[in-house]
């Protein structure tokens, strides 16, 4: 048995020095690649002639007008990376500022959205007092409302240029954008309200009706300005009113009659109470009532 020990001991420590030795000549394997991979990298080894990249800088000027150039043959990504050229030769110097406005233009009318987006945020941040900080902004907010779907799509691009128009709208109340700011900001908030209306009316088709009102009731609470609150309200009479909630039916019907006493919505809403023998009745301590306070058509705004 001592024999059998002996000899599994001496087999042990020569598989152990013959491990080793392979680990160490592994070990200086790697090591002469690691070495031979930083030689390659080393400017001045003698093993492979090293060969930088040397960039001639353009004057700031030229870069700007080749840019112009470009953008006069409408060749605008051609042109933007002219003009973004200059930001990264001559950062923070006047002609870079103008660079970098003029990048976002050329992204925008290149359809470049994102990228159009992205210059004229990081132009707002680096000249928040500029004069054309108001026109970095309108160009922001185009590059998502140009992006616009509609109703039965994602309405992620719609809210983020109602959110951009409304910044434009606050920040520069003055300038020459804010009022058509204005106007295509009720065009995104018809749009948000449309996508509301949209996915109510299916849930109303399926009979999924504390779905549907939950819709509808978006659009009475953040949408008041839009077209759709008409419709909304009469939606909210036929879904209060498959529900047995007749009481909300008939507030629901009794503001739209009071706010569109002329519309074919209240019509349709005053029809379908009269089928139970009811007939449109505010109550006051309604959230619709409340939410209604102070309601104007969109003829006002």
């Amino acid at each position: 048995m001592l024999i059998e020990r002996q000899r599994f001991s001496r087999k042990f420590a020569s598989a152990t020095r013959v491990a080793l030795a392979l680990t160490g000549a592994l070990m200086l394997a790697g090591c002469d690649t690691v070495a031979d991979s930083i030689e390659n990298f080393n400017p001045f080894s003698d093993k492979k002639p090293y060969k930088p990249e040397v960039l001639n800088d353009v004057p700031p000027d030229q870069l700007y007008n080749d840019g112009l150039g470009r953008m006069a043959n409408s060749d605008y990504p051609a042109a933007a990376k002219k003009f973004a050229q200059i930001d990264k030769q001559y950062p923070y110097t006047d002609i870079a500022r103008k660079g970098l406005l003029m990048t976002a233009y050329t992204q925008y009318q290149g359809k470049q959205y994102d990228e159009a987006v992205t210059s004229a945020k990081r132009y707002i941040e680096q000249n928040p007092k500029s004069d054309d900080a108001a026109y970095a902004q309108y160009l922001m907010a185009m590059s998502y409302y140009n992006q616009i779907t509609d109703v039965a799509r994602d309405q992620d691009r719609t809210e983020k240029a109602a959110q951009a128009l409304q910044q434009l709208i606050t920040n520069y109340p003055n300038s020459e954008y804010a009022s058509d700011a204005r106007y295509k900001l009720q065009v995104a908030m018809d749009n948000l309200a449309g996508a509301q209306m949209y996915v109510g009316r299916f849930y109303l088709e399926k009979h999924q009706y504390t779905a549907a009102i939950n819709r509808f009731r978006q659009v009475i609470a953040h949408y008041q300005t839009t077209r759709h609150v008409e419709e909304a309200l009469e939606r909210l009479t036929e879904a209060y009113f498959a529900l047995g909630v007749t009481s909300e039916a008939q507030t629901a019907a009794a503001v739209l009659g009071h706010n569109f006493p002329d519309s074919p919505w209240y019509k349709d809403a005053y029809k379908l109470l009269q089928t139970n023998g009811l007939e449109p009745r505010e109550d006051k301590g309604s959230w619709l009532s409340r939410a209604m306070e102070g309601f104007k058509s969109i003829a006002a705004f």
